[in-house]
């Protein structure tokens, strides 16, 4: 991969970057999508068993023969794009600074397994609001970060870029740029992320939001992170005090723990990974197998039936993960995390929770307010999944409006 950046020293300055990614790789890639050797299908007639063959053979044929990596690529170099050292490590961003002089300052954390083309449709709406039916005083000003091991970031030598180390780096970004008082938003690790930020509390950061929040209580947290084959009957274990929304949103994490494997292999194994550094068709399919809405919503984009998601919406960032070679650094995260995923964290500063109805689990306002005493929004949303800035962003951007619109 080969990128054009203003040669400066390795000093705690912002350089600017841009994209440009050569021929012969995009060409390498097409090859070795033509040469993948397919494994037999499915015996079931569902997705329990994964990614189904043929969900992975219409999105490879289309990546060999019909995808254009340059739009994106082209869209990527018409935003200021960044690249500054913390704590040793090259960090990516995109900033975008509103025109409206009272915008409020925001960074935007992805997760896995997406990326800064997750948040590429929610740029416009958020930066320039009047151009899309909002009002000025609901502006931003976007920083949007790529995760270290992710995207153009550098990739970690040792373990440390803990989500509590990238909370730290992001407080300090922010700092960098000039912002002294900003809010901050995450979805998936992004949300951990977020969370952590919360919980450490930095003076100049006002307030938080999240797509995915943390609101398990301790214990039944630890019930459900020890029930993964279901030999302990954790749904038969919960106090006869939960509510019946939130036995379903138990229901709902208990699904996942049983269908999240790999999370469990990245977090114990990721260098075992290495085979998605070499099939592009490998990597895909590994990619698309987050959750079960998610893979549904994509396999009726390839079936010809796209909502949410376009064929080249999935694409942009797969290819974005193969031409990074980021399989395996990206899921090192999960092996240097110690914290829980969906459990309280402790939060003190003013937090927004946005509730979409095909996230991995519907979080209940009477935990959100618990995890979250200083809970300022609180909406349940009635279209939007995991990935919700990408699939909804008309919706997410006006949840981030009304999520921080009390901070300004």
């Amino acid at each position: 991969m080969a990128v054009k950046m203003e040669a400066r020293p390795r000093t705690a300055e912002i350089r600017p970057f841009t994209v440009d990614i050569p021929e012969a790789e995009l060409e390498a890639l097409r090859r070795r999508i033509a040469a993948t050797r397919w494994p037999d299908k499915e015996t079931v007639a569902d997705q329990s068993q994964g990614t189904q063959l043929a969900t992975v053979q219409a999105l490879a044929r289309y990546w060999e023969k019909d995808y254009d990596w340059r739009k994106v690529e082209a869209r990527l170099n018409a935003l200021p794009q960044f690249m500054t050292e913390i704590d040793g490590l090259d960090i990516h961003f995109i900033h975008v600074r509103s025109k409206h002089e009272d915008a409020l300052p925001l960074i935007v954390t992805h997760g896995w397994p997406g990326s800064i083309i997750e948040q590429l449709k929610i740029i416009g709406p958020l930066t320039d609001p009047t151009a899309h039916g909002a009002s000025a005083s609901d502006a931003f000003h976007l920083v949007i970060p790529s995760m270290p091991g992710y995207g153009f970031s550098a990739k970690p030598t040792e373990p440390g870029w803990d989500p509590e180390h990238i909370a730290r780096a992001w407080t300090e970004l922010m700092k960098r740029l000039g912002y002294t008082r900003f809010v901050a938003q995450g979805g998936d690790w992004g949300a951990v992320i977020t969370d952590m930020m919360g919980v450490q509390a930095p003076p100049e950061l006002a307030g938080i939001h999240t797509s995915m929040p943390g609101v398990f209580p301790p214990d039944i947290d630890a019930l459900f992170q020890s029930d993964i084959t279901g030999a302990n009957n954790a749904l038969g274990k919960l106090p006869p005090t939960v509510s019946a929304e939130e036995k379903r949103a138990c229901e709902q994490l208990d699904f996942f723990w049983k269908h999240g494997a790999y999370g469990l292999f990245m977090g114990t194994r990721p260098q075992t990974l290495t085979g998605l550094a070499d099939s592009p068709v490998g990597l895909a399919a590994f990619l698309l197998d987050h959750d079960a809405a998610s893979l549904a919503l994509i396999s009726r984009a390839f079936a010809g039936q796209p909502g949410g998601l376009s064929r080249d919406d999935v694409l942009d960032n797969i290819t974005f993960y193969w031409l990074t070679n980021t399989a395996v650094s990206s899921a090192r995260l999960y092996a240097d995390n110690t914290l829980s995923f969906f459990g309280a964290k402790g939060v003190s500063v003013p937090a927004a929770v946005s509730v979409f109805p095909d996230e991995l689990y519907q979080a209940p306002r009477s935990w959100a307010e618990q995890a979250y005493p200083h809970l300022i929004h609180y909406n349940r949303l009635d279209k939007g999944g995991h990935f919700a800035a990408w699939e909804q962003p008309e919706l997410f951007s006006d949840e981030l409006r009304a999520g921080f619109r009390s901070l300004r």
